[in-house]
Parts: C-alpha cells; structure tokens; sequence
C-alpha cells in the first residue's frame, strides 16, 4: 500500500510517499481503508520533532481519518466489513491507503456526513468540546470569543457553542475566513490584525467583557485576552507557538482564570463523553465540519504548509 513516511524529524519535505506493507489486524483490531485522512498542526510540531509526543521513527504521521472497515481481528465486536467509521488516532498512521486500528479507535460515521467530513471529526471537535463543557464547564447564555474561529477548531467551537446555547463572536484574519464565522454560528466577526481590534471586542460585549474564551495563539494574544474577559471569565489555550508576557493582575481584578487543554491527556471517561456528544451531535446536525481543502495523498508536505500558514478557512484532508 501507499503511505507517507518520515524517516527523519525536520520540515515538511520529510514527508515521503512509500509503497509499505499493508497491516493485518490482530486481537481486538481493525483494518480500515482510508477514504480521508485530517491534517492537524499537531502532526506538523510531531513531524518537526519538537512536540511533547515524539514516535520512534520510522512513523506514519495522522491522528483523524475516516474510511471503510476492510478487515476485522478476532475479539471485535460491532464492527463489521464495510462500515463507515471515523478514527480517533490509530495503530500505524492515517495518511496512508490502509489504517490499523484498536477496535475502540473506530467510531461509527452516519451517512449524512461524506468521508472527507469525517476526517475533520475527532482532532477539532473533540478538542473544542474538550475545552468548552468538560475544562471550562460552558453554560447556555454564557458569552463566547474563538480567537482564529475559521480554522478546523474554530468552527467546531462555533457549532458546539450555537447548539449549546451560547452567545458566539470570532475573528478570522481574512474577508473569506469572517463570512465563514458568521455562517457557521457567530454573532459577530472581528478581523484580528486590525489594530481596533481589541476595542471592537470589547466594544461588542458593551464592556463587560467575555465570559469564555478559546485561544488557538496564545503566544500572541493570551496577555490581551486578559483585558477581555468578564468577571469570573476563563480563556482556555487550545494553541500555542512560544512564550508569553501576561499581567496577573488583569486575572487577579477579575476574579478570572486561564485553563489549557490537550487532548491527548483527556481520560478514558472524557473520551467516551466526548464521542457521546459528537455521535448525538452528527446524528441531529449540529456538527457538520467545512472541509478548506482537498489534497492527494502524495501533497502532504503542502498540506502541513497550509494548515500552519495564515487566513485558515476550514478543514485540510489529505485523500489516498
């Protein structure tokens, strides 16, 4: 089968298209054949070799895919050939023809989401309700800012915040990225380089700040976030790319508090509430992820160039 290879931790151009063994799976696994593989930043800072999660190499990158179960090992239960499922990381890698996975790895994917869809799933929305309802503890009516609210994350948190009863602002740093704010939930869009910026924020609460916020560069705006956040507010770092100068009397006046999140620390019960609501909200049409961009399988290194790159608008797929 074909699939990305890095024999080597450095830029995107150590992600090689290899022709590999195709995996069988063993007790309690799965073979899928990947229709779509997501493209997250964390598996450019995995490539790069400076993440907290460092795979022995030879590794095949990729956490998010969605495909076909070709196969199943002795021990599974309720999955059968021929079912759509999505990933939630796996065994081998997902950019790749074939995927192995833990049978728990595959969750069910309804029909009225394509494959390309389903790539976007696990990383973003799982993330996002991550830090909305089980680190920030969100509640209906609660006022909401996603900071760089066009990306694959963003527009999760958009979708999840409108279906929960939250009142959503974003900002994005293109036209395209704000139309899509908008559409996807937000009451308001803000383009973040715009020096008025901050006022405008602050300005749409009529003052009295945010009581949530998700920060995707925390690095560049968590010590202004900090002037925007309401009385017992939480900004929750979902991203960041280097160190930060904050002034804690900004939390201290506020009574406020910064949380963070990564989900690959969330526990056992988190991930089986987190695949709860995305299943539920998947099935009633609350969560229906924007796919940006398609790219074959062999335009990996591209892929990791756009998704860090600036004026992120939806989800990046790589297609085998």
């Amino acid at each position: 089968m074909k699939a990305i290879v890095v024999r080597e931790f450095g830029g995107p151009e150590v992600l090689r298209l290899e022709e590999t063994p195709r995996p069988r799976p063993g007790k309690g696994e799965i073979l899928v054949r990947v229709k779509a593989a997501g493209v997250n930043p964390a598996d450019t800072y995995t490539r790069s070799g400076t993440y907290a999660v460092k795979p022995p190499l030879p590794y095949t990158p990729g956490t998010d895919a969605s495909g076909l179960v070709e196969e199943i090992g002795p021990e599974v239960e309720g999955l059968a050939p021929g079912d759509r499922v999505y990933l939630a990381r796996s065994i081998s890698g997902t950019y790749a023809e074939f995927a192995l996975a833990t049978a728990a790895q595959a969750h069910l994917l309804p029909e009225v989401l394509g494959f390309p869809e389903g790539a976007g799933i696990y990383v973003p929305y799982g993330t996002a309700y991550h830090a909305l309802y089980q680190q920030a503890r969100a509640r209906p009516g609660e006022t909401l800012l996603v900071h760089g609210a066009s990306g694959g994350v963003g527009v999760a948190a958009l979708q999840l915040a409108r279906a929960g009863g939250l009142e959503a602002y974003g900002t994005a740093g293109s036209a395209k990225g704000r139309e899509l704010v908008l559409r996807e939930g937000a009451c308001l869009a803000f383009d973040h380089d715009d020096p008025a910026c901050q006022d405008a924020l602050l300005a749409a609460t009529g003052g009295g700040g945010f009581d949530l916020i998700l920060e995707m560069l925390a690095n560049v705006n968590l010590g202004a976030d900090l002037k925007l956040l309401a009385r017992g507010g939480r900004v929750v770092v979902i991203g960041s790319r280097g160190d930060v100068t904050i002034t804690p009397r900004d939390l201290m006046a506020r009574r406020a508090s910064i949380l963070a999140v990564m989900l690959w620390s969330a526990t056992a019960g988190e991930e089986a509430e987190i695949h709860a609501a995305l299943g539920a909200g998947m099935a009633g049409g609350a969560i229906k992820p924007v796919v940006g961009r398609e790219l074959p399988l062999v335009e990996a290194a591209e892929a990791h160039r756009a998704v860090m790159a600036k004026g992120a608008f939806g989800k990046i797929v790589l297609l085998p």
